[in-house]
């Protein structure tokens, strides 16, 4: 088994990182390179954590041999064990062979660092840059980054100046890298704190308060006001580079010297506003001849990086007002079904992706109410409990590891309590799960904070280049402090334990912090205990507060205007529910009357070309045009005109016979076009639910109105009872859209005001 657990945990960790990347990234649309380099950086800080438990069983069991092996003049003079020299010792099922990992750990530890410090801050650059060529690009990561770097050099030599001066210490290679390493640690130990200190609190306060009835929901208006916001400040951002776009494309023409790198603009654009240009475009215009003042290619490379900018935020808002209309969904639906009688789930609108069938056949809607209105509030709080319980650990641990005697650290203690006896399984899952617990807190932190618009990870592949980067940036900076904080809360550090014992692999790998004291005995010690003030500080949302005193709202109960985005945010979600049902009325009426009435409209239409054959054709030809799910056909809209304006012959409805045509009766003639006027009528009313409520929509209601009109005329003469029952239903829809038309449409308020002033009291 020597290795094997080794090589299956490396195999893992790489399909775990690269499963969190494909929900944050996008595989098909980032560069190559940005998504090689940040599953690198992530592979690389989940592999320290996943591999450090094999590590602390591998130095016990070598211990254990050194005590067994080495007599006590021997022990005095090298590394002293803890085990009792005649016990035999039993080697762990998860054993590393010697040299192996000090390998291991130097090629992790230098990689990662490599990345953090030298190539993903100059990816990050080059990702934001807007250049059109790759030596541009490279030029300005080059200078966006010198005063990085340069700040970086000053410190470092301030720790070698301070080094040089100091009489006790002869420099060598092996104490700079320790500085080295030394700078970097106290860099990320000092960020460490603070992230950890707001995850202890905030993660199961979280799950404490997602098992209250309404929290849940309530805190989805109020992001729901937010991202609205959001959403509606992209569009406008976009609207005006778009404009700024289609200046500077119809200023530079197709033989201008700087024209390909405004089709480089142009094609990182969405695709309407590309049409749209594109249209307006006269490429016969020479640039020479127009006396203009024309943007420099530095101005374009500033307009193109605010494109991608923009283009990214307004994709990402888009696709994340969607997610969260489904939350709110879900989550009233759970509101609705907790009083329900039959203990079945019940969904207000069906999954628009299709379900894994296997799920769908165990996860019933029986079992789904059992889960989401009765044991999931109390799997919630069993969970908070433990996790909390968790956190008064860290808490302790943190501020009393440096004691040694007596031991008051209790994750020291339960390692210690588990070395005598030598139960290698225990020791590998109490510090999995310790270092697990200790990595959720940070990472998770690290996937929630929010640096206005420049470092933000959104899920669903809406992540952009420049946020992983520097997510892995700091993925890289935290795992190292994070660990060397854990071998201390373990006393597996030879410098917290004070003994001479033999340290881990990866311990060694960092060298003796001895060099500088001042960090090793102090900083390192006594700056964790400050953990205690952050999680005081998040407890009572100090720091919630002091945003929305500055002006970001961020969600609490006690807040006034908390209140009133929740308000709004409940208002959007239930607008944007009531055009939800009215698609799926109109769906399910389109279907209707393609099983009712797509035959005989077809018929009718046959007969129709039969009439006039140039009318024809142009009507087939707007009809094979391929209709989109999301969008509305104006070839459709042009058939429907023509087909209306082909009307029948004029009936007299004054003779005592309309039996004029030879070649079908009177009544099979008038109940064919009243069912042809009929069929028109539901697909109008139909394009009106389907317009989006923009200017159309009076449109549409104005060309339905019009078939009732003829319907009435008809009705009239004839009155089928089925007709007039249909039309009812017509009616009665015109009413329900009443209420949508007075605040989405005014111009289906005004069509439909004419009709209800014409038609009252008629059906």
């Amino acid at each position: 088994m020597s290795g094997v657990a080794l090589g299956l945990e490396i195999v893992f960790v790489f399909f775990l990182a690269l499963f969190l990347l494909h929900r944050y990234g996008d595989f098909k649309k980032q560069h190559k390179l940005v998504i090689i380099a940040t599953l690198l950086a992530w592979y690389l800080c989940f592999l320290i954590v996943f591999i450090l438990p094999l590590d602390v069983s591998t130095t016990i069991y070598n211990r254990c041999k050194l005590a067994v092996n080495s007599s006590p003049a021997e022990s005095n003079g090298s590394y002293v064990s803890l085990a009792p020299s005649k016990q035999k010792c039993f080697k762990p099922w998860s054993y590393i062979p010697n040299g192996i990992m000090p390998v291991f750990w130097r090629v992790v530890y230098w990689t990662s660092q490599f990345l953090t410090w030298i190539l993903l801050p100059f990816m990050q650059s080059y990702a934001r840059s807007g250049g059109f060529s790759i030596t541009g690009k490279i030029k300005t990561a080059l200078i966006e980054n010198a005063i990085y770097y340069g700040t970086y050099l000053l410190i470092f030599g301030a720790f070698l100046i301070y080094v040089a001066v100091n009489p006790n210490f002869n420099l060598q290679w092996s104490q700079l890298q320790t500085i080295g390493i030394a700078a970097a640690n106290t860099w990320g130990l000092f960020l460490l704190v603070l992230l950890l200190g707001y995850g202890l609190v905030e993660i199961p306060r979280s799950h404490w308060n997602g098992a209250k009835r309404g929290y849940l929901l309530m805190k989805t208006y109020f992001k729901a006001a937010k991202l609205m916001t959001e959403k509606a400040d992209a569009e406008e951002n976009l609207e005006d580079i778009m404009e700024e776009v289609r200046k500077v494309s119809e200023s530079i023409k197709y033989n201008h010297p700087l024209r390909k790198c405004v089709d480089t603009i142009l094609k990182k654009c969405p695709t309407e506003y590309q049409e749209r240009m594109g249209r307006n475009m006269d490429d016969y215009e020479d640039f020479d001849e127009r006396q203009n003042s024309y943007p420099t290619e530095k101005s374009l490379v500033k307009l193109h990086k605010q494109v991608i900018y923009s283009v990214q935020r307004h994709r990402r808002t888009q696709v994340q007002w969607q997610i969260l209309l489904e939350q709110a969904f879900y989550l009233e639906d759970v509101a609705k079904n907790e009083t329900s009688a039959t203990r079945q789930f019940v969904h207000t609108f069906h999954s628009q992706e299709p379900e894994n069938k296997i799920i769908q056949y165990f996860y019933t809607p029986t079992v789904e109410w059992y889960w989401e209105c009765l044991l999931r509030p109390w799997f919630y709080r069993v969970l908070a409990v433990v996790l909390a319980t968790f956190s008064v650990v860290v808490v302790w641990s943190e501020c009393t590891f440096f004691s040694t005697k007596p031991v008051l650290s209790l994750f020291a203690v339960f390692i210690q309590l588990a070395e005598k006896t030598y139960n290698y399984i225990y020791i590998e899952m109490a510090c999995f799960l310790t270092i697990f617990f200790l990595s959720i807190c940070v990472y998770s932190t690290v996937f929630r904070i929010r640096v206005f618009n420049y470092y933000y990870l959104s899920s669903h592949h809406q992540t952009d280049a420049y946020s992983l980067l520097f997510s892995g940036m700091l993925f890289c900076r935290l795992t190292p402090p994070l660990c060397l904080n854990f071998l201390g809360l373990t006393h597996m550090d030879a410098i917290i334990s004070h003994k001479n014992t033999q340290p881990t692999a990866y311990t060694s790998i960092m060298g003796s912090m001895r060099v500088l004291s001042f960090i090793a005995d102090g900083f390192y010690i006594y700056y964790p205990m400050l953990v205690v003030i952050l999680c005081i500080a998040t407890y009572f949302s100090l720091g919630t507060r002091c945003l929305n005193l500055l002006g970001f709202q961020q969600f609490m109960g006690d807040n006034e205007m908390t209140s009133d985005l929740i308000d709004e945010g409940k208002e959007l979600i239930r607008r944007e529910k009531r055009k939800r049902q009215r698609q799926e009325e109109g769906e399910n009426r389109r279907r209707e009357w393609k099983e009712r009435y797509g035959n005989r409209d077809d018929s009718t239409r046959n007969r129709v070309v039969h009439t006039d054959q140039k009318e024809s054709s142009f009507s087939e030809a707007n009809a094979n045009r391929p209709l989109s799910k999301y969008t509305r056909s104006n070839g459709r809209t042009e058939r429907d005109r023509i087909e209306l304006l082909q009307d029948a012959e004029p009936l007299d409805f004054n003779a005592d016979s309309i039996n004029d045509d030879p070649l079908e009766s009177d009544s099979g003639r008038l109940k064919r076009e009243i069912e042809r006027n009929l069929a028109y009528l539901d697909m109008s009313l139909l394009e009106s639910g389907e317009a989006n409520w923009t200017c159309f929509s009076g449109w549409y209601l104005y060309y339905g109105l019009t078939q009732l009109q003829k319907l009435k005329e008809l009705l009239q003469m004839q009155g089928y009872r089925e007709v007039q029952q249909r039309l009812a239903e017509d009616v009665s829809f015109l009413q329900c859209l009443e209420e949508a038309c007075e605040d989405f449409a005014p111009g289906a308020d005004w069509a439909l005001g004419i009709f209800m002033k014409h038609n009252v009291g008629w059906k």
